[in-house]
C-alpha cells in the first residue's frame, strides 16, 4: 500500500483525476463557491468552476502489474489558504503528483516549492485541457525551473489510463529517489510542521 498526494493550483483537475482513476466512489469534500470567496479565489481561466475542495479528496486504485500495488490517493485543496493541510496530507506519502494547467502556470509554483521544501519526490503532470495550447514537457520543465530529475508527463485528468500512467511514473520515480537518497539523512520538515 502506497500513499500518494495529488496537488496543484486551484482548478487544475485534482478532484477529476482522483475520481477518474479511483476504483471506489471517491470521498470528496467539494463545496460550492460563494460570494464570500470572490475576493479570495480568482476564477480567471476557470470561470465556469462552481465548486472547490475544502479538505481533501480520497480515492483508491489497485494495480496488479508490474507488481501488485494498492494506491491511496489524496487530492489537496488548491487554494493557498488551505496550505497547512498539505503537511498533514503529505505525512507518510511516497510521493506526489503536481497537476499543472499551462493556461495558469503560475498557480503551480506553490506546489512545486512545497514538495521541494519537504523533499518529497514528485512528478509534474500537465493536464491537457480542451482548447489549451500544448507545450513540450521540456518547455514546462524550464518554465517551472524544475530539477532535471523531476519527471514531466502529460495527461488528460478525465482519462483513467492517463492518470494511472502518471501514478506509475511517480511510483518509479519515488523508488529511484529512495535508492539514490538512502545514505542522506531524512528531512525533519514534516516532523517540525
Amino acid at each position: 500500500m502506497l500513499k500518494i498526494v495529488i496537488a496543484g493550483g486551484f482548478g487544475v483537475g485534482k478532484t477529476t483525476a482522483v475520481g477518474a482513476v479511483s476504483e471506489i466512489t471517491p470521498l470528496s469534500t467539494e463545496e460550492y463557491l460563494t460570494e464570500a470567496s470572490v475576493d479570495v479565489d480568482s476564477l480567471e481561466g476557470v470561470e465556469a468552476k462552481q465548486t472547490t475542495t475544502v479538505a481533501f479528496d480520497f480515492g483508491r486504485l489497485s494495480l496488479p502489474e508490474p507488481v501488485p500495488l494498492e494506491l491511496f490517493l489524496f487530492g489537496t485543496p488548491g487554494q493557498d489558504r488551505f496550505g497547512d493541510l498539505w503537511y498533514d496530507l503529505s505525512r507518510g506519502a511516497v510521493g506526489a503528483v503536481v497537476l499543472v494547467d499551462t493556461r495558469r502556470l503560475a498557480s503551480s509554483f506553490t506546489a512545486v516549492s512545497f514538495f521541494e521544501d519537504i523533499r518529497l519526490p514528485f512528478v509534474v503532470a500537465v493536464n491537457h485541457f480542451d482548447g489549451a495550447h500544448r507545450y513540450h514537457p521540456d518547455q514546462v520543465r524550464a518554465a517551472l525551473e524544475l530539477h532535471a530529475d523531476v519527471p514531466v508527463a502529460t495527461c488528460d485528468a478525465r482519462n483513467p489510463r492517463h492518470v494511472a500512467g502518471v501514478l506509475l511514473t511517480l511510483v518509479g520515480h519515488a523508488l529511484k529517489n529512495a535508492s539514490a537518497n538512502s545514505a542522506r539523512p531524512p528531512s525533519t520538515t514534516l516532523q517540525d510542521a
